[in-house]
């Protein structure tokens, strides 16, 4: 045989593993979708960019919202069972495009988008819910880094779109090297897991830690203190929150509403899948030590809130408090906790999204940014953003007939049914903490004047005033920036979401019911 037939007979013995176009469907969506608006980008025409652009990507979201929708209880490996298709990745997958909408109209008018181009705006929101939806689905260590590496990029250079703002290009840069830092430090101990376990599979990773003593090495506790430590970065939870104030007062408002709802339903899904499956054997161990974890973020978040004038900062805060009550839901390692948290994770979406449309509305028409003082009579002015603020702030603090209420009923319930009663007491004492700063926005809205002379006030990016100008067209600018019936829409679409989902909450518990049950392992 000569030696031209050999590499051709090899070749043709090479067989590829199967791959499930319509597993990968929803993501193929998300990323053909990417690819497509920075194509519509470079076209000339403004409303092409302007236009075009927002509703592509809200075509494409809505694609992998219905090939999502059309794979439901699949249960199924895909990609050489890397990546796991079930009642778990769907529901985060459905949360995850929402959110993903709800930026998209966000942005529609937006500073950033217009400075950073419209195409690759949309592009890099489109790919980081892509990374976002490959890690809700990641059973496997690479494809988890994979898909946390495709998050993390485009969030650093959205933080930083609007280019003209030093804060801006601050945050980007701190989400950056803070981000990096999370990143290497996950990685670092998902090879100490591989150095102990020799899997990166979860189910293998599983079932090396439940024979012989692998489960209490220090060479395996190592590599899950790391894990819990580069996650943490993730979902900002403390001690590892440092960079969230600063990132979310400094990135364009419209990316700290889908950083607030999405990273966090991603970091908190892949911290389920993880824990609750490939570390379930070592609970034991890292159980208590996340328990007190998540009483330290509580605390924290609460008290660090208390102290804030700007609105971006004391939801940011609040986002850490908020990771630290979700983390019940992985403390208990039970399918009640995987229900709870994931229950918590959907209506967490309509009451944040309520909050930040309030802001991007009141930023564009005042020009105060995102201080309190901007929402100041607000009841008055403008009684249908004032309503869904308050239900926001009502909604995180978990008073009764909101959807939080609801969510954190479902943690306690999960925390004492684990035997963490403590932690359940925690969580109360937590959320009456957090009256302390949501109710001071309620009444700054109903019970304040408005700001006097909000009218002179430029917006941000506004162009600097001219010899000569014209007062008619200076007025005619503001009615224009007034017009946002997208962002208005969404503040009350949420809002009117937080409240129904707080009386009847049996939609979402039947959504929910099944993402106990495919961790297996329960």
């Amino acid at each position: 045989m000569n030696a031209v037939a050999l590499p051709l007979l090899a070749a043709a013995h090479l067989k590829g593993p199967h791959v499930d176009f319509g597993g990968l469907s929803p993501l193929i969506a998300l990323l053909g979708g990417a690819t497509l608006v920075l194509l519509l980008g470079l076209l000339r025409p403004r409303w092409v960019r302007a236009q075009a652009v927002p509703a592509v990507s809200l075509v494409a979201l809505g694609a992998a919202l219905g090939l999502t929708i059309g794979q439901w209880h699949a249960e199924k490996s895909i990609v050489s069972g890397a990546l796991r298709v079930d009642d778990l990745s769907l529901v985060l997958n459905i949360i995850l495009i929402a959110g993903g909408a709800c930026a998209v109209l966000l942005a529609w008018r937006s500073l950033a988008a217009r400075e950073a181009g419209h195409g690759e705006f949309h592009a890099l929101l489109l790919s980081s819910i892509g990374g976002m939806s490959l890690l809700a689905s990641a059973q496997n260590t690479v494809a988890l880094f994979a898909g946390l590496e495709l998050l993390s990029i485009p969030l650093y250079v959205l933080c930083a779109s609007e280019l003209r703002r030093e804060h801006s290009l601050e945050s980007g840069l701190k989400y950056l090297i803070v981000g990096s830092v999370g990143s290497a430090t996950l990685l670092y101990g998902l090879a100490l897991i591989y150095g102990a376990t020799g899997a990166t599979d979860f189910g293998a990773i599983a079932r090396k830690l439940s024979s012989g003593g692998l489960a209490t090495d220090p060479l395996t506790l190592t590599g899950i203190a790391l894990c819990v430590a580069g996650l943490g970065f993730k979902g900002s939870v403390a001690p590892f929150h440092q960079w969230t104030p600063d990132v979310y007062e400094g990135a364009p408002t419209p990316v700290t509403a889908f950083m607030a709802v999405a990273t966090k339903v991603a970091a908190l899904g892949v911290f389920l899948r993880l824990f609750d499956v490939a570390l379930i054997g070592a609970a034991g161990s890292w159980a208590p030590a996340i328990a007190v974890l998540a009483t330290i973020t509580i605390i924290v978040g609460n008290v660090g809130a208390l102290s804030q004038s700007s609105l971006k900062r004391m939801l940011a805060y609040s986002s850490v408090a908020q990771a630290g009550y979700m983390l019940a839901g992985i403390v208990v390692a039970s399918r009640l906790g995987a229900q709870a948290l994931v229950f918590y994770l959907a209506v967490y979406l309509p009451m944040n999204m309520a909050a930040f449309a309030v802001i991007v509305a009141r930023e564009r028409e005042t020009g105060l940014g995102d201080s309190i003082t901007a929402v100041s009579g607000l009841g008055r002015e403008r009684p249908w953003l004032a309503w869904p603020m308050t239900i926001s702030m009502l909604a995180l603090a978990g008073i009764p007939a909101t959807a939080g209420f609801i969510g954190k009923f479902y943690l306690i319930d999960a925390a004492v049914s684990g035997d963490y009663t403590w932690l359940g007491v925690v969580i109360v004492i937590g959320s009456m903490i957090s009256l302390g700063y949501y109710l001071p926005v309620v009444a700054a809205m109903w019970m304040r004047e408005g700001p006097a002379g909000e009218a002179q006030v430029p917006p941000a990016g506004a162009l600097p005033a001219i010899a000569g100008g014209s007062p008619e067209l200076d007025e005619q600018a503001s009615a224009a920036r007034s017009r946002q019936p997208e962002v208005v829409a969404l503040a009350l679409l949420a809002g009117a979401a937080t409240i129904f989902f707080g009386i009847v909450p049996q939609p979402l518990f039947d959504l929910v019911h099944g993402t106990g049950s495919v961790l297996g392992l329960f």
